[in-house]
């Protein structure tokens, strides 16, 4: 197969070229003329075995024609194109994707209601350690065994020990709700201290406040290299009749905080290998714009086959990175935007530093009565 490259585009007007890379869907049919994308070409050099001529006759190697294409995250755009082509599957550009396809139902999540009948009490708030401690046994042994809040005693035996542990986030809530008052703090030095140490504290305050007031039970999710770790409502800390592990691990991304994919990677594996589900928030508002996305993904049909760009829709839109890419905030919630508008879930697909790549599906979820957006994220193989 031989391609031209006419000083703007990889193009070809052979009519046996053109036969093939039609049925094949790729490329652009502008009257006989097959006009392609970047990674269509690159990739037809690559595994192909096209010939891609300059107007002079020259034979362009893969990193020479590589670098007349001026697109950002070339590289990771191409190895994330060549391996779902790789698996039978059509790659098209986003552009392509048109109108809305209906295919992005959201999960639903309950919605309960968190009534703290409780006593007041006291307390004293370490601000180095970003903890409190209420010593008063009855008052902190009925927090923790009727609404999880603090830890008693030792994590997993609370029986070895008498006092109550909060951390930061429950401090502020049971302060919010008139329970706990504290002995060398006021809510506002306690808020100031917590902003001072944590980056975004606010936002992941407010996130932790949404799913306990919706009767969710809200914990650490260090374990799991994420900021919380959720139970069900009327989870109880006491191994029983009433004992669950937790279902979803959850991690805060605000939209002008960014986050290096491998890290993000590995907490959503972590997730993965024990069986919870991952949920990411993103909180506040912003201006949310039209986001990028970089390209429509056909699928396998559930009788068998698979999708083509000539008689089917569209599945997916893909955003394409690399193992050591920041991703923003703002960034993926622009693009998750894009993809509610067009009815179609967003695929993440990660090239490694060996090239392989991983997928993660990013579904929305539904929080009754919720002020922010979030998402079921999973480890998906096509």
């Amino acid at each position: 197969m031989n391609l031209l490259w006419d000083g703007k585009t990889a193009k070809t007007s052979e009519p046996q070229s053109v036969t093939a890379l039609v049925r094949g869907g790729y490329g652009e049919n502008k009257k006989g003329t097959i006009v392609l994308e970047p990674e269509e070409a690159l990739y037809l050099v690559d595994v192909r075995g096209a010939e891609c001529t300059n107007s002079k006759g020259k034979i362009l190697g893969f990193n020479e024609l590589a670098s007349k294409f001026k697109r950002k995250k070339l590289l990771a755009r191409y190895l994330t194109y060549k391996d779902w082509r790789d698996r039978g599957l059509f790659i098209r550009p986003e552009k392509e994707a048109s109108g809305n396809y209906g295919k992005n139902a959201s999960e639903k999540y309950k919605r309960g209601k968190l009534v703290l009948d409780v006593p007041k009490t006291g307390g004293e708030f370490f601000s180095e350690d970003m903890m409190s401690i209420v010593d008063d046994v009855e008052a902190g042994g009925e927090l923790y065994r009727e609404y999880w809040i603090g830890q008693m005693g030792t994590y997993k035996a609370p029986h070895r020990g008498s006092i109550s542990k909060l951390d930061v986030f429950e401090t502020l809530l049971l302060m919010d709700a008139g329970v706990l008052g504290l002995s060398n703090a006021t809510k506002k030095e306690v808020l100031g201290a917590a902003k001072k140490r944590i980056d975004y504290f606010e936002d992941l305050n407010n996130v932790y406040l949404e799913w306990r007031n919706a009767g969710y039970v809200v914990k650490t999710g260090l374990k799991f290299g994420t900021h919380f770790r959720i139970y069900v409502p009327g989870a109880k800390p006491e191994k029983g009749k009433n004992w669950v592990h937790s279902k979803h691990v959850l991690h805060v991304f605000p939209r002008k905080s960014s986050l290096i994919i491998s890290e993000w990677a590995r907490a959503i594996r972590v997730a993965h290998s024990v069986k919870k589900t991952f949920i990411l928030a993103i909180p506040g508002k912003g201006k949310i714009r039209k986001g990028k996305v970089d390209f429509a993904l056909y699928h396998r049909k559930r009788g068998g086959g698979v999708e083509t760009p000539k008689d089917g829709e569209p599945s997916f839109l893909m955003l394409s990175l690399s193992e050591d890419e920041y991703l923003n905030g703002e960034e993926l919630a622009s693009a998750l935007k894009t993809c509610a508008e067009r009815g179609l879930d967003l695929l993440m697909a990660i090239a490694d530093r060996e090239s392989s790549v991983t997928y993660y599906l990013i579904k929305r979820i539904e929080l009754p009565g919720s002020k922010y957006e979030y998402y079921e994220i999973e480890w998906m193989q096509p």
